[in-house]
């Protein structure tokens, strides 16, 4: 086993994974304390140390992979994606640069690429994109429409809520998530009793019906992953039983040559 061999078994063995995945949380908690400032005052220095430490294993980590695995560890987009947040964190966070002090967090989102539960379920909502697309087109179509007519029916009655086409979006919006929406409901009925019609339509065609798309859309690309995955482990599996096969067959016949 050469050297390349040796540094890639020690990064990808389990053990070596599970002590990544704990310095990411650790450092995910000191930058949570850094927000602090009783806790910066008293304890900085060391939570300044952590988080300085947990870099250097990282970029070293990263170091690692890319020597183990060489030009295919960019075929990977997961480890594309590690590259990125730690290539962020390197950056110098001084002068035009201090706003990537507050991007320091971003570490976190590398328990994604590490936890493969994480992974599936990023992937699953990925291949759901497409299908979103579409929903989210269909819901912006239904939010303008209804933005025009509130508008139209309700701009002398509540102009702070209706006043103009951006107001009602905004206010629309708000509706639709469910926040507040009844104060805004009520206010407009006090002048239009009848108001409560637009109301109960546009929730029942957005919050109830198109929302509820997004996740029946998410649900059926995270059961379609599981299915590929199963999938594929099967035919791994049968993969391995047709070469032990096929070996035993090998055995048998040079067995039987050596007889003969």
């Amino acid at each position: 086993m050469n050297t390349r061999e040796r540094v890639r078994a020690v990064i990808d063995a389990p053990t070596c994974q599970r002590l990544i995945i704990a310095l990411i949380l650790l450092n995910a908690l000191t930058l949570g304390c850094e927000t602090d400032p009783d806790l910066v005052a008293e304890y900085g220095a060391v939570l300044h140390a952590v988080d300085r430490i947990a870099l250097a294993v990282f970029a070293v980590e990263l170091a690692a992979k890319i020597y183990a695995h060489g030009a295919r560890f960019f075929n990977d987009p997961w480890n594309c994606f590690d590259a990125v947040i730690i290539g962020i964190a390197l950056l110098p966070a001084t002068g035009a640069f201090a706003v990537l002090r507050a991007l320091r967090v971003l570490r976190a989102l590398r328990l994604v690429s590490s936890i493969p539960s994480m992974r599936r379920v990023v992937s699953a909502l990925l291949a759901a994109v497409p299908g979103m697309t579409s929903i989210a087109a269909l819901l912006a179509l239904l939010l303008y429409i209804a933005a025009v007519i509130a508008t139209t029916l309700f701009r002398t009655v509540s102009p702070e809520y209706f006043g103009d086409l951006g107001a009602s979006l905004f206010t629309l919006f708000q509706v639709m998530t469910g926040e507040a929406w009844s104060e805004v409901a009520r206010e407009v009925m006090a002048e239009e009793p009848l108001a409560w019609v637009f109301f109960i339509v546009y929730i029942a065609a957005t919050t109830f019906t198109v929302l509820n798309l997004f996740i029946a859309v998410a649900v059926n690309a995270m059961e379609a992953r599981v299915r590929q995955e199963d999938q594929e482990e099967e035919d791994l599996v049968l993969h391995e039983l047709v070469e032990e096969v096929r070996a035993l067959r090998a055995e048998v016949r040079g067995e039987g040559t050596g007889v003969g």
